[in-house]
């Protein structure tokens, strides 16, 4: 019998599952970083391997290393273009704390702790019934610095014993040294005008965050059509009036609204001027004549908000509203790089002035070749816009009262100004990307041809809004304090949503400039070596008293024309004397 032909069986199942097969470096490349259920644990796994150890490199000693040993020999290779030393001090600055630049100087003279010296009045003509005086023997801002009063002060030794200080009149007003030379004041510095072209005038106090309000009377211009009236190109002999809102970097030789760092009104029409493009707002036949009274309010989101604009971290959808409150005590870096300077025997400080941009310059004056090249600068002004420059702050808005009634709101969304959106003065010496505290919105009058104008930044309004005639304005003297004293370690206001006469903000500003000067006078103690620099009988690089101790070499010329020493990074020191600057006539 045929022996059975064997029958193919299949083997039996394993009983015991084989264990998944380890992932070896190829199989990671194709695997997702993110954890999935079926891999759970692969992104953890790969996170603690142990990086492949590196292959260690011989190290060479430097030629100069070699030549002092007496070693002959030639270099190995041309070094790299991107050399570790420029590496190293990019990452040096970077990890770095800012600090104001601090000007070796020679002790203050006697004459320096006295309070300086209010500008010589003299009287020129009289309008509207007011004496009207050319303002003398003290500084402009002007060629890319601004100027504010300082003195000499003992209690400030590692900041070369100066600090801030005010002149007679004391109060909010207009700021003599922020004004066009042409300007011409009244004795309270609260009513201008001149016999010039346009010429603008800021106010002494800017606003920065929160709703305020401001009124301006017109002492003279167009006149009402019950007194006859004036045509648009008659050339009314009363002159012509503007004002509005202005930014540091806005020309003081030319009318409020004309580029895009001011926002203007106009008294012909009542028409709305931004960039120079005057629009129609106030109802048809109304216009803004002699002896009537404009409310200017303004609203700006929190500094917060502000920030993530000029960071590129506003998003639409998630910040909806402006209601932030900030957190913890962290504050804005404010850091005010400034020099003590002389003009005609009174010291001022001397700032780096902001300047307008590219960007800015472009949007006003479209060039034809950049906008078919680039669709970046001719974008329209947004929060997220390709440039910093060109960002504007979310529920921001400029209001417009007449004589006490609402007539409407001509401009929303108004550019940032924060750093980087601002940026200075293209001078020796000074750098981008800082806030010195004053950058903000100011109230501006410009005046033409006899045009004349009385500020009120209050808190006595001619024609307040309900809003803030309904204000109480009896508050707690050791609460406002504490809420001044809180808003300039936070760097934010306390109470943003509530609308309030820039006589507030006057003495808020006068808080933050006492709390700035002790700030940048720790700051210089702790450069000097703190407690340390006590011990040693050194202070501020003098020494105890006035007019001891070592002085650093001096050269002439001041902050447009000293030397930054290389290598000492920020917070560094510059030599030289302080200078008496000469400004010529205009």
């Amino acid at each position: 019998m045929a022996e059975a032909s064997p029958v193919n069986r299949r083997s039996l199942t394993p009983t015991v599952i084989p264990q998944k097969r380890p992932l070896g470096f190829e199989d990671e490349q194709h695997v997702p970083a993110v954890p999935s259920p079926l891999n759970p644990d692969f992104a953890t796994s790969r996170a603690r391997r142990p990086p492949a150890p590196r292959e260690q490199r011989e190290k060479k000693e430097s030629l100069k290393k070699r030549e002092a040993k007496g070693v002959d020999g030639l270099r190995s290779g041309t070094p790299d273009g991107q050399g570790h030393g420029r590496k190293s001090k990019k990452a040096a600055e970077g990890s770095s704390i800012l600090s104001p630049l601090r000007y070796s100087i020679p002790p203050p003279q006697p004459a320096d702790f006295d309070p300086p010296q209010a500008p010589i009045l003299t009287p020129v003509l009289t309008k509207a019934r007011r004496q009207f005086h050319e303002s003398s023997e003290h500084v402009y801002n002007r060629k890319g610095y601004r100027y504010t009063h300082c003195i000499a002060d003992p209690t400030f030794f590692f900041s070369r014993y100066h600090r801030r200080s005010e002149t007679e009149p004391f109060g909010p007003r207009i700021d003599f040294e922020d004004s066009s030379s042409h300007i011409l004041f009244d004795q309270s510095a609260k009513s201008i005008t001149t016999e010039k072209g346009f010429r603008m005038a800021r106010a002494n106090v800017g606003v920065r965050e929160g709703k305020w309000y401001w009124e301006c009377k017109i002492l003279s211009g167009v006149r009402p059509a019950s007194q006859g009236g004036a045509s648009v190109d008659s050339g009314d002999a009363g002159g012509h009036v503007r004002l509005g809102w202005a930014r540091r970097e806005a020309s003081l030789d030319t009318p409020v609204g004309f580029d895009a760092y001011s926002y203007g009104l106009r008294d012909v029409a009542g028409q709305k001027v931004h960039m120079s493009r005057p629009k129609d707002f106030m109802p048809e036949g109304e216009q803004i004549c002699e002896g009537d009274v404009i409310g200017l309010e303004i609203h700006l989101p929190s500094l917060i908000l502000h920030r993530k604009v000029v960071e590129g971290s506003y998003n639409k959808a998630v910040d909806v509203s402006d209601d932030i409150e900030p957190q913890g005590a962290e504050a804005l870096d404010i850091i005010r790089d400034r020099s003590p300077i002389r003009y005609k025997g009174q010291l001022y400080f001397e700032y780096f002035e902001y300047h307008s941009a590219k960007e800015i310059e472009e949007l006003m004056n479209p060039s034809p070749v950049i906008a078919a090249t680039s669709t970046n600068i001719t974008a329209p002004p947004n929060p997220n816009h390709t440039h910093v420059s060109l960002r504007t702050l979310p529920f921001s808005c400029i209001k417009v009262y007449k004589n006490g009634r609402y007539i409407g709101t001509p401009f929303t969304d108004l550019l940032a100004f924060l750093p980087p959106a601002s940026k200075p003065s293209n001078q020796p010496g000074a750098r981008e990307g800082l806030d010195d505290g004053v950058l903000g919105y100011f109230p501006a009058i410009s005046v033409f041809r006899g045009g004349g104008a009385e500020v009120n930044l209050g808190p006595d309004f001619w024609c307040p809004p309900a809003e803030l005639s309904n204000y109480d304005e009896d508050v707690d003297m050791i609460g406002d304090v504490t809420a001044i004293s809180t808003a300039a370690r936070s760097g934010t206001s306390t109470s943003l949503k509530k609308l309030r006469g820039l006589s507030e903000r006057y003495n808020e500003q006068i808080a933050e400039d006492i709390v700035y000067d002790i700030v940048d006078e720790v700051d210089f103690w702790a450069q000097d070596g703190g407690a340390a620099a006590l011990s040693n009988g050194v202070v501020g690089g003098y020494g105890f008293g006035v007019g001891t101790g070592p002085l650093d070499s001096a050269v002439p010329g001041g902050m447009d024309s000293m030397v930054i020493e290389a290598g000492v990074g920020d917070g560094q020191r510059q030599t030289g004397e302080i200078k008496e600057i000469v400004q010529e006539e205009e």
